[in-house]
């Protein structure tokens, strides 16, 4: 479904991405995960459109997303810090994004995580007046809301309660249960645990590994992912 070949992205003098080839498939719910600076937020903008590479490319389906910028209605991003007009409130949020997204949706919204998070009843409240959980409710509701074939979350359940996170992740689960393509970032392994099938590792630009995870906690005899990530990086 996504499938980078080859992608090299340089900063300066700094290598971001450095040769990523990786293939994402239906159906899969992929952790990736590597330390600060490892490249996991510049290959998402690369998945994105938002960072062209230098060499290399992506395509989404079979095509090359260079020359398909409509592949991006399939998508739905959670950023780590959603950022919107301070003086909008929660209702006109989503509003303005139905009526951006109008002609790709058939009106076809996936309410379901306003209504499990209470957004509902405070869609009169302003964005500025929020606290940073509330904020993460309404990206994640936003990712969610077109119902895409693919969702790509950052840090999801960074600054939620616990109940709040516990409904992310069932809503995770049911996503990839009907066959969606699902990445996440986190740096809390164990909140991954029992959500993810496969496991890509950068690290400085380079994929470590990408593999399932079944074949890493055999071949590690972990199951924790944290142990599991652990047992793996003290033999290279």
């Amino acid at each position: 479904m996504i499938i980078a070949s080859n992608v090299t992205k340089q900063f300066g003098r700094l290598k971001a991405l450095n040769n990523v080839s990786v293939t994402c498939n239906k159906g899969e719910c992929i952790a990736l995960i590597g330390p600060n600076g490892s490249g996991k937020t510049t290959f998402i903008k690369c998945i994105l459109g938002m960072v062209v590479p230098d060499s290399g490319f992506i395509t989404f389906n079979g095509k090359n997303i260079i020359h398909d910028w409509k592949y991006r209605r399939h998508i739905g991003y959670m950023p780590q810090i959603g950022r919107y007009p301070d003086n909008m409130t929660i209702g006109q949020v989503f509003k303005m994004m139905k009526d951006i997204r109008s002609e790709s949706t058939e009106n076809k919204f996936d309410e379901s995580l306003i209504r499990y998070f209470g957004l509902d009843q405070m869609l009169q409240k302003r964005m500025r007046t929020l606290s940073g959980g509330t904020r993460q409710k309404v990206s994640a509701s936003l990712a969610f809301l077109f119902d895409p074939d693919v969702l790509i979350l950052d840090e999801p359940t960074a600054g939620l309660d616990p109940v709040a996170s516990e409904t992310l992740k069932e809503k995770i689960k049911s996503e990839k249960e009907k066959g969606k393509l699902i990445l996440i970032t986190s740096h809390i392994l164990s909140e991954l645990d029992e959500l993810i099938t496969q496991v890509i590792y950068m690290q400085e630009g380079n994929i470590q590994f990408h593999k399932k995870l079944s074949e890493l906690q055999k071949d590690t005899g972990e199951q924790k992912l944290s142990k599991v990530i652990a047992s793996v990086m003290s033999k290279k």
